[in-house]
């Protein structure tokens, strides 16, 4: 069994204002991507991945993009999915949100 605590872990520095928390299976990732430097006047660039997502809002207001949708307006306690290859991405409406992502198969890239 493997455990993450929150509290007693140290977080990836992905870019300022971006970190990340990862836990892992052999076949599924939980990340949790912790967002503190919005809101962001434009939406970050689209992109897509061979891995299918969902996605929990654990805090935080965004606006999800997906192709061929309709944007939405998301805030805590919603959640959205991604099938694989598809392009997507957010807009972060609030200062600080909160994601939890699930990757299936997990993101070799995101091994340290």
């Amino acid at each position: 069994m493997s455990v993450l605590k929150f509290t007693e872990s140290t977080p990836e520095i992905v870019r300022e204002g971006l970190e990340r928390r990862i836990i892992h299976t052999p076949n599924l990732m939980t990340v949790i991507v912790s967002f503190s430097d919005g809101p962001w006047a434009e939406a970050e660039p689209y992109h897509s991945h061979v891995h299918e997502q969902t996605c929990y809002i654990a805090s935080g207001e965004i606006i999800f993009y997906c192709e061929g949708e309709k944007e939405q307006h998301l805030q805590a306690g919603d959640m959205f999915a991604v099938p694989s290859g598809k392009k997507h991405t957010i807009r972060l409406l609030s200062q600080q949100a909160r994601l939890i992502d699930n990757f299936n198969p997990i993101r070799q890239e995101f091994m340290k």
